[in-house]
């Protein structure tokens, strides 16, 4: 009879390799499809054909709406860590003064018993007085010094005496971030483009199937192709069409605005099915087995 093969072998105690493949344990590749990539004619924060599109300086197009709408959150967002910031060193001031307080009553208070000899000091070789203060098992009266000590005693099986762990607010930032490319993005550096809309068609299309074109070549623009918009005019164009036209001649060819090279700004965009376009189209996301169950555990795995 020959042997059964290691794949339907299930009479073990442990499980094999393939079983746990099959429970989905280790780490699952998944390429990603069509519906996964980014169009270059939509927003990047609402994911939808943009509206009145607006744009950074490194090309991330964002709805006007939705751009606006995301530094005023940011901004808020500021303005409330700032606000805890500054309560936070208000409190801590206030805490150095009475420590500073609590020391110079201490001070007097030693001070005047010493003096007026109101608490008796043991300063002989039996009653020495340890580093928290406490004077002995004799003493008679529990001094300023001792409930201090009490008080910051970290002893973990007190209830009172639990040691406690201050959440400190760093000093926030007042500047605001591009959601996608997460560098500095100021209201002011944002500009308006338009895209040139295929009319050539008899038809009447839908919002989400208008096809643009490069007003220059009047070729459909796609996600294979590179675009390149004018940060003065706001005109967007073909790669190709921008280096031979706009940044030798340094006008738009639609407006007849001047431009410089620094104003050709190229347009992010999601990418392509193609591997060698340089973007990364693989999933990933590692699972473990529960303790005692077949259910697999999902955790978040690290970006490719």
């Amino acid at each position: 009879m020959p042997q059964r093969h290691s794949k339907n072998n299930n009479d073990l105690a442990f499980f094999t390799y393939d079983e746990k493949r099959k429970l989905g344990y280790g780490t699952q590749k998944e390429r990603l499809g069509k519906d996964s990539i980014k169009p270059f004619d939509v927003c990047c924060l609402c994911l939808k054909p943009f509206i009145d599109p607006m744009c950074c300086q490194k090309g991330h197009t964002f709805c006007k709406e939705c751009i606006l709408e995301c530094l005023l959150a940011q901004k808020k967002d500021n303005k409330r860590r700032l606000a805890a910031f500054t309560t936070q060193q208000k409190q801590e001031k206030e805490e150095a003064e009475e420590k500073l307080m609590q020391q110079k009553a201490r001070e007097l208070d030693a001070f005047d018993q010493q003096n007026h000899g109101a608490v008796p000091q043991y300063n002989d070789r039996n009653h020495s007085q340890d580093k928290n203060g406490f004077h002995g098992a004799n003493s008679v009266k529990v001094t300023s010094y001792e409930e201090e000590a009490l008080r910051n005693m970290k002893a973990f099986w007190l209830p009172s005496a639990t040691p406690e762990a201050p959440v400190k607010v760093g000093a926030p930032s007042c500047s605001t971030f591009c959601p996608e490319g997460n560098e500095k993005l100021k209201l002011k550096s944002l500009f308006p483009i338009h895209f040139t809309e295929d009319k050539s068609e008899q038809k009447k299309s839908k919002s989400y199937d208008v096809t643009y074109i490069c007003p220059s070549c009047k070729v459909t623009l796609t996600n294979t192709m590179s675009l390149v918009a004018l940060s003065t005019c706001g005109h967007v164009f073909c790669k190709k069409c921008a280096d031979k036209f706009m940044a030798v001649d340094k006008v738009c060819l639609v407006c007849n605005k001047g431009c410089k090279v620094r104003d050709l700004v190229n347009l992010e965009k999601g990418g392509t099915g193609f591997a060698g376009h340089g973007d990364s189209l693989e999933a990933r996301d590692f699972k473990h087995l529960g303790s005692g169950s077949g259910l697999g555990l999902v955790r978040p795995a690290m970006k490719t």
